[in-house]
């Protein structure tokens, strides 16, 4: 076992190589009052003057233990003015929070202890909180969630430092064990006290340690060793993964409203590991990263996606995501609202209609003399006035439409027509159709026109009407909307 000097000097090396502090800077400490924090701030008290940063201290009495509590904090405050270290303490009420929000009292716990930290580094100016975690703790939560089903992201256990918002979380005593810490603390005389809940096994955490451990450890004597080296495994594997996953999200997805899609056959190519880690990187995204959505949701939405048939699918995610794949494309985020009815009418030619719900505008014109030619592309159609029933309306679907499509005896559903056309079910109550005054479906541009008002070389006067996206500057608008 090292002594203090040899821990001393691990500290040293270990913020010189990741370049934590730097002489100007200052760092807050999290300071429970037991052997692991108060260690912590030991070492760092150690190291203040040599680094040239200023140093101090943050607890929290979260009021769970009555007087207990109490004296905790009050003996932090006392031994910090000792030493000479500022000291902030915060009295929250988490039993509660706990009955305000429903959270678990670990949960409730971080909560408000994370925001307290923050607060008082930024009261301080500083950039940094140093978190007494050290290598049983490591072992610990990855035994924890090894057993809770966790994937290779939770085995990497706890981070050795991470960024949140302007700050970075660091954890200098990650690698070092609790026998080593309380030999430091017995060596130069730290003082700390012992929290009685951690000999409570009602929490998961204490039965880990206090029962779990120990019987396992009769198998393997290591087994604290072997859970460390492979959170670190993890984290390095973990880490690459999500590069890789993040990659592809960028060059396969885009942001679409307040959800995403994605393109189903490119994201076929992607290897299973990437496709389940891209899925997991949308609902970090949407619903948090702390968001307990079950692996089976993720691996039930990687595989709608990837199925090789093309194919219509609606799947409730949770958490209020859903999954919405129309063919090649695929949507995940909150459900998007329906799209309600809409009519403009057309009163006369020479006019321009806006249609904001499908992001078109319709330029409809009179050409006087035969036009027998046909359309220059399918977002044109010409038509004979003199069998059209006026005003013309612009429109979106309603149940049971029905048109008489050019070269096709009889009529057809335009459901069935959108179906057959692959044409995406979130679209189709956007799409426009043109429809005379006589309620006939004349025309949907981009896909089928009737045999309704069809000009021929008799006609005297013929309809031109285009339908094309939103130009870039400003057009006239028929806003008669009915």
């Amino acid at each position: 076992m090292e002594t203090g000097s040899d821990l001393l000097d691990r500290m040293r090396a270990l913020f010189r190589r990741e370049g934590w502090l730097r002489p100007g800077e200052r760092v807050v400490a999290a300071v429970s009052g037991g052997p692991d924090s108060m260690a912590l701030l030991h070492l760092l008290r150690a190291l203040s003057d040599e680094f040239g940063i200023g140093l101090a201290a943050a607890h929290v009495n979260h009021r769970f233990r009555g007087t207990e509590s109490d004296a905790e904090a009050a003996f932090v405050r006392r031994v910090c003015e000792e030493w000479g270290v500022p000291c902030e303490i915060a009295l929250i009420d988490v039993p509660a929070y706990i009955a305000e929000t429903g959270l678990s009292p670990q949960e409730a716990a971080r909560d408000k202890r994370y925001a307290f930290l923050r607060e008082v580094a930024r009261r301080y100016g500083a950039r940094t909180i140093a978190l007494g975690h050290h290598a049983d703790d490591q072992a610990e939560t990855v035994l924890m969630r090894l057993l809770r089903g966790s994937g290779i992201g939770g085995l990497a256990g706890i981070p050795m430092r991470r960024a949140e918002k302007e700050l970075e979380l660091i954890r200098p005593l990650l690698r070092i064990t609790k026998g080593e810490l309380l030999l430091y603390d017995e060596r130069y005389g730290v003082p700390y006290v012992t929290d009685s809940s951690n000999a409570d096994p009602h929490y998961f955490r204490n039965a880990i340690r206090l029962e779990v451990m120990p019987l396992l450890e009769r198998f393997n004597p290591q087994l604290r060793g072997t859970l460390i080296r492979l959170a670190e495994l993890a984290s390095a594997d973990h880490d690459y993964l999500d590069g890789e996953a993040g990659r592809a999200l960028s060059d396969l997805a885009v942001r679409d409203g307040a959800g995403w899609s994605l393109e189903c056959r490119r994201f076929r190519d992607l290897h299973v590991a990437l496709q389940r880690r891209t899925i997991k990187l949308i609902l970090d995204c949407l619903a948090g990263p702390r968001s307990s959505l079950p692996f089976e949701r993720v691996e039930d939405a990687a595989a709608a996606i990837a199925a090789d048939s093309p194919a219509v699918v609606r799947m409730d995610v949770g958490a209020d995501i859903v999954l919405i794949r129309e063919y090649d494309v695929a949507y995940i985020g909150p459900s998007r609202p329906s799209q309600a009815p809409f009519a403009y009418q057309v009163t006369a030619a020479d006019t321009d209609v806006v249609v904001a719900e499908s992001g078109v505008v319709f330029r409809v014109r009179r050409m006087d003399g035969p036009r027998t030619s046909l359309p220059g592309s399918r977002r044109e159609a010409f038509f004979d006035e003199a069998e059209l029933a006026w005003p013309l309306v612009i429109r979106n679907r309603k149940p049971g439409d029905r048109m008489a499509p050019m070269g096709l005896n009889g009529s057809k559903k335009v459901q069935d027509m959108f179906v057959d056309a692959k044409i995406p079910r979130s679209e189709r109550d956007q799409r426009p159709l043109l429809t005379d005054g006589a309620d006939r479906i004349l025309w949907i541009p981009g896909l089928r026109r009737s045999r309704h008002a069809v000009p021929d070389a008799a006609s005297r006067s013929v309809i031109r009407v285009e339908c094309v996206p939103f130009p870039r500057g400003p057009e006239p608008v028929d806003d008669t909307a009915t």
